[in-house]
């Protein structure tokens, strides 16, 4: 793991991350923006890693109640020891295993993941085996998801980013499942295509697909943070997708 731990939304979290292996990033911090979790909610993380999203979501939301799933012992290992190092023990855990064929105690408010961004080796070759697993998955996107909702009571939340160009296998996994689609596109700049779409679902809900403005990460012409980025990346803003 990294000698000493990453400052992480704008210092609210500290994190030890794997030197060789996935490091968080951007994804992250947008994914526990907009969770939009109340007190004594109870979330799932499918996928953890070393708790970055997890970590962010219990700084954001103080009063919830959130689990991390990881099949990797030694990024579960370490999740487990950024909770403690960021004094979140009472409220937060993490628990090694398979995402996919996890049985939660009760249903949950909430499920969120970044899902692996590829199901097909031929698509990714992985500049460090390290890395693989978190962008390689041996079950398809539409598994995550049907995984993701079971988990959920009637009414909770899903919450997935994801690469822009999974949007419709992401829409087709949810029909039937899950409504009131909320769909923001994450760019890299204005003008430029999105990269990036940040998916809510509830499960059983009704209401039309609402399509967000898209988020700009970048200022158009330099490589400084738009405002609302920066407030994100801070930890001074959540997302709201449901005004």
């Amino acid at each position: 793991m990294t000698r000493e731990p990453d400052a992480f939304l704008g210092g609210k979290i500290r994190l030890h991350q794997l030197e060789d292996g996935y490091r968080a990033g951007m994804d992250a911090a947008v994914l526990a923006s907009a969770l939009g979790l109340k007190p004594g909610q109870r979330a799932l993380e499918f996928g953890c890693g070393a708790g970055a999203a997890l970590l962010s979501a219990a700084a954001l939301y103080p009063e919830a109640h959130l689990t991390g799933i990881e099949r990797d012992c030694e990024a579960a290992a370490l999740a487990q020891s950024n909770i403690v190092l960021n004094g979140f023990e009472d409220r937060v855990s993490v628990t090694e295993g398979d995402a996919l064929g996890f049985k939660a105690a009760r249903e949950l408010d909430a499920v969120f993941f970044n899902p692996p961004f590829f199901d097909d080796p031929a698509a990714l070759r992985a500049p460090k085996n390290g890395k693989t697993p978190a962008w390689m998955s041996d079950a398809g996107l539409e598994a995550w998801m049907e995984a993701g909702l079971k988990r959920l009571k009637s009414g909770g939340v899903l919450t997935v980013i994801q690469r822009a160009d999974r949007l419709d296998d992401l829409l087709l996994a949810l029909k039937g499942r899950a409504g009131a689609v909320v769909i923001l596109p994450v760019q890299a700049r204005a003008a430029e295509p999105a990269k990036r779409v940040l998916v809510q679902a509830i499960k059983t809900g009704k209401g039309p697909l609402q399509l967000l403005p898209p988020l700009s990460l970048h200022e158009t012409g330099g490589p400084g943070f738009t405002p609302e980025a920066d407030a994100i990346f801070r930890g001074e803003r959540r997302l709201a997708l449901r005004r």
